[in-house]
């Protein structure tokens, strides 16, 4: 039996599927503990000895393929011209990459944003700013800025192109970077796939540092991209299709992890109702926003943070908890796994909170504006009231008896009227928890990944 082997190694879990091509059926899954404070081969072999504790009978496996999440994922900074306009373009793009941007510069950096950049934890750099033929003042700045003050990240270039002669001569032999297409070539115009590639491409020659990173390179066939990114394009996939498998159409997924919850939507967003204006950016047709402090235990305390009591008490009778206790467990202990049902309740509760604030963050809203031809309103961000699927996918909906329940605090209410929230949309959960396998598999046979997500997740 032929079959590939899709790893993804988490920031709490590696986990394993193996696929039998012929029948384009899941044999096998399993997981274990990503033991990246040691080394991740542990975790590897771990879960691999469990998923072959499943098969019966030979297996060839021909290729096996991974993403990764582990220590800390990819963190990106950012770096842009205007706030709302390129440097906003340049955040889109890292995140549609599968990166954290953990911090964001606009107009020309100054020695403080320097040395706090060159001090950061950041992976990358993203450098963008100005449209083609427009301002190349600010960007050669912060070009200079990242040279002078000896930042060695690898930086990617993605701004006006009429800069790039002046760029290389600044960078030459002291700056490992990457020049690419704009991100904003013209104003109010996105073009985030080149950079988002060129960003994985560094990622999979870097990826290896990951703490036994380089004891697995041999045993698989490659680690193509970060895990938020495969995620991201199993749901282009399945809602987009291909020439040859239909799309299920518009949709959102919604991923909670132990560090971040992860949203990403396939919908162009455009105004469902008459009479709203769009303002702003143009909003990508595939985007991912990451909340970095919604997570189910690295992010447990800052979850209890950004939603206070009163939100706590929305979702559950916290008459029997120490709530603040509850928090700072599951951020001590971030390997808890409850059996217990109160504690469940409690995660659920927390679950229910992610998955609350972080598409109230990722969806538009609509506001009104006074003018002389009377109220007006308009629209920033993207309308989602009027889509159809939301998927569900991480440990907590995968291993809840009420997943419905939790992806329903995703929903318009009535208490946050300019929320562009989905009202009526139909809800399925990642129970064999694949999304990410199924990104990698896109990269191998697109039209097979379709007919497996919709067998194994939309049914």
């Amino acid at each position: 039996m032929k079959a590939y082997l899709f790893i993804d190694f988490g920031s709490t879990f590696t986990k394993l599927t193996l696929i039998d091509i012929e029948k384009e059926e899941i044999i096998a899954t399993a997981k274990s503990y990503t033991t990246v404070e040691t080394d991740v081969a542990e975790g590897y072999h771990n879960a691999y000895k469990e998923l072959m504790s499943q098969v019966t009978g030979e297996i060839d496996i021909i290729k096996k393929l991974a993403c990764s999440s582990a220590a800390g994922g990819l963190k990106i900074a950012a770096i842009g011209l205007v706030p709302d306009l390129t440097a906003e373009a340049a955040k889109r793009a890292a995140l549609g990459a599968g990166a954290r941007v953990i911090k964001t510069y606009s107009y020309k950096m100054n020695n403080h944003e320097a040395e706090e950049l060159r001090d950061s934890n950041a992976d990358m750099i993203l450098l963008a700013g100005g449209t083609d033929g427009g301002n190349t003042e600010v960007i050669l700045h912060n070009a200079q800025m990242i040279t002078d003050f000896g930042i060695t990240k690898p930086v990617v270039v993605a701004g006006n192109k009429s800069s790039y002669d002046d760029i290389e001569k600044v960078f030459k032999d002291k700056v490992e970077y990457r020049l690419t297409e704009n991100v904003m070539p013209k104003l109010n115009e996105i073009n985030v796939n080149p950079a988002r590639e060129t960003i994985r491409d560094i990622f999979m020659e870097r990826i290896t540092k990951a703490k036994g990173m380089t004891h697995i390179e041999d045993d698989i066939s490659g680690i193509l991209m970060p895990t938020p990114q495969a995620v991201l394009k199993a749901a282009e996939a399945l809602s987009l299709g291909t020439p040859d498998e239909d799309g299920v159409g518009d949709l959102v997924v919604v991923d909670i992890g132990g560090a971040t919850t992860d949203i990403h939507s396939i919908a162009d967003g455009a105004p469902s109702k008459p009479g709203v204006i769009y303002r702003g950016l143009e909003e990508p047709l595939s985007k991912r926003t990451v909340e970095g402090d919604l997570g189910m235990r690295y992010s447990s305390e800052s979850v209890y943070e950004a939603s206070g009591l009163r939100m706590i008490k929305k979702y559950l009778d916290v008459s029997e908890y120490d709530v603040e206790d509850e928090f700072k467990k599951r951020y001590n202990h971030t390997d808890l796994v409850f059996t217990d049902e109160k504690e469940i309740k409690f995660d659920e509760m927390m679950a229910k909170i992610c998955v609350d604030i972080s598409m109230k963050r990722h969806c538009g809203y609509v506001e009104a504006v006074y003018s002389p031809l009377g109220t007006m309103y308009q629209q920033i961000g993207k309308d989602l009231t009027e889509l159809h699927l939301m998927i569900g996918t991480g440990g907590i909906l995968v291993n809840s008896e009420h997943p419905q329940e939790i992806l329903k605090a995703g929903l318009y209410d009535n208490e946050d009227l300019n929320s562009l929230k989905p009202r009526y949309p139909e809800f399925s959960v990642d129970k064999r928890y694949i999304l990410s396998a199924m990104g990698l598999l896109t990269m191998v046979d697109k039209n097979m990944a379709v007919r497996m997500m919709k067998k194994y997740i939309v049914i």
